[in-house]
């Protein structure tokens, strides 16, 4: 009992913490978009601290526990910010530790990495820049559904992208979507050239079956999968977990928030009719399918209320806590939403607790899929 009340009285005070620095992030957000160039205060300068190894051995790659997700800034995730604003948003996240900042060819496509680039050319030896490739773009226009990952696409891709970069090596190259048209071992077999060139640091996959990653693996050793995964979407967990944890490979969950759904600000009034927000094509983001799974949300705020976390740090510190080879990637627009996601890092849930929390999300119907039929077959899982 007292250690029930100690812990009570404990939570209690790091939840007047935590949330009276959100809000001194918010107004530090708003300061921060009148004058984008402005340095943040060093009282709602938190910095992470903590770090994880994605990989093993020689292909193993130290990052910052929580990364940073680049896509949203100005693709798929409505109007585009200011620039100068994401400049200087992106920079914060650097000053702040974090060192793992993930982007895309596709994205834009191109602007995405032009962005990362820019932004992080200051800092390019104290951080790791992730890119992808496998989409097929002509020119600047994304070929809608198709998919290139020929040995000379991939080299071609990748000499573009340094530029866009900024960089002399790309820290890790993923394989966006598999290819059915070329053997994963002709790709695996690319990257590693690439490598050996040191024009790539580290050879990555997105959304792949178990073989798949067995086989490329065989080829050149593979550090990390990139895959979604939240809450609402654990399929990785019987076959994908197993088979990493085997080969000594990390995962990087993209939006590890479901798109920013488990944060709490999307209700089933919410619009994506900007023409940029591929979450008006997606099937969990209907209005019908948005007020069903509302209790997933309610679930993480009582979760969170008596811990002193929001529920977009729940999400957060319950995939940190999955295991240790894990590095999620949330992505914002604002510095409130940093500073919030990176507190998250702080907060470390007993086994007991993700059992807790997993059954309570379990027993929840979750209405829709993840993808449109088109997109999710690209995916392998």
């Amino acid at each position: 009992m007292n250690e029930q009340l100690t812990s009570g009285r404990r939570n209690v005070l790091r939840a007047g913490a935590t949330f009276g620095a959100l809000a001194y992030a918010t107004a530090a957000s708003a300061a921060q978009q009148q004058n984008p160039n402005a340095p943040a205060s060093k009282a709602d300068h938190h910095v992470i601290t903590q770090s994880r190894i994605l990989g093993s051995g020689t292909s193993g790659m130290e990052v910052s526990a929580l990364g940073f997700g680049v896509m949203g800034m100005n693709y798929n995730r409505g109007p585009h910010p200011d620039r100068k604003a994401m400049i200087a948003l992106l920079r914060q996240a650097a000053e702040r530790g974090v060192t793992l900042f993930d982007t895309a060819q596709v994205y834009g496509p191109l602007i995405n990495e032009e962005l990362a680039g820019e932004a992080l050319e200051p800092f390019r030896h104290k951080v790791s820049i992730t890119s992808k490739f496998g989409h097929r773009i002509v020119g600047t226009k994304y070929m809608d559904g198709e998919l290139d990952s020929r040995p000379a696409t991939i080299r071609r891709t990748a000499e573009e992208s340094l530029k866009r970069l900024r960089v002399d090596a790309i820290d890790m190259f993923y394989q966006h979507r598999a290819d059915p048209a070329v053997p994963i071992e002709d790709v695996a077999g690319a990257v590693k050239d690439l490598i050996q060139q040191g024009k790539v640091r580290h050879f990555g996959l997105c959304e792949v079956g178990a073989q798949t990653i067995r086989r490329a693996h065989a080829v050149q050793a593979v550090t990390a999968v990139q895959s979604e995964y939240h809450l609402m979407w654990r399929a990785q967990e019987k076959e994908i977990f197993p088979v990493l944890a085997e080969l000594g490979i990390g995962f990087v969950p993209y939006s590890p928030i479901n798109r920013g759904f488990l944060g709490g600000s999307i209700n089933e009034y919410t619009r994506f009719d900007s023409g940029n927000d591929n979450r008006a094509t997606l099937p969990r983001f209907t209005a019908d399918a948005i007020r069903a799974n509302l209790a997933i949300v309610e679930v993480l705020n009582a979760f969170g209320r008596t811990r002193g976390c929001t529920s977009a740090q729940v999400a957060l510190a319950w995939l940190m806590a999955k295991a240790p080879w894990i590095v999620p990637i949330p992505g914002t627009t604002k510095l409130a939403h940093l500073e919030e996601n990176l507190r998250s890092a702080d907060f470390k849930l007993s086994q007991q607790e993700v059992s807790e929390l997993e059954n309570a999300v379990s027993a929840i119907q979750i209405v829709g899929d993840r993808y449109p039929a088109a997109q999710q077959k690209q995916v392998q899982g």
